[in-house]
Order: C-alpha cells, then sequence, then structure tokens
C-alpha cells in the first residue's frame, strides 16, 4: 500500500472511530472533518500519526477541533 493509500485507509478509520465515540452518523462526521479540514489536518501530520495508534490520533484531532471551536456533540467537547 503506497502513502496516499495509508492517509486514505487511516481517515476512513479515524470517521468510524469518531462516529462510534461521539454516537453520531458517519455522514455527520465526514461533513464536520471536511468543514474542519481535518482531512487534511491529518494529511499534513501522518508523518506522525502513522506511529501511533487510532486512539492517540483521535485525541489530537478530538484537541484539534476544540481549538478551532468546533461543536459536534455537547458530551464530548
Amino acid at each position: 500500500m503506497n502513502e496516499n493509500q495509508q492517509i486514505i485507509y487511516m481517515q476512513a478509520r479515524l470517521v468510524r472511530l469518531a462516529s462510534e465515540e461521539w454516537n453520531i452518523p458517519i455522514k455527520a462526521v465526514a461533513s464536520i472533518f471536511t468543514e474542519f479540514k481535518v482531512f487534511q489536518f491529518i494529511r499534513e501530520c501522518f508523518g506522525i500519526f502513522h506511529i501511533e495508534g487510532d486512539y492517540a490520533v483521535f485525541e489530537d484531532i478530538t484537541g484539534y477541533l476544540n481549538n478551532k471551536g468546533a461543536v459536534f456533540d455537547a458530551g464530548v467537547n
């Protein structure tokens, strides 16, 4: 698998993880990730993210979204 495929695979895993953790539909997570450029954030940080587990990356994404002022679920911000 080349690096671009690995990035896409990571993005898909993290969308699914966010959906499960936040208890919101995948489509809603994808909208949030698009609006706040999370997919780009994952791509830009892949060099370090690929050595971390999905939950560690998810925590980084949650922090990133909080810093951007995202409101994605009142129970997780």
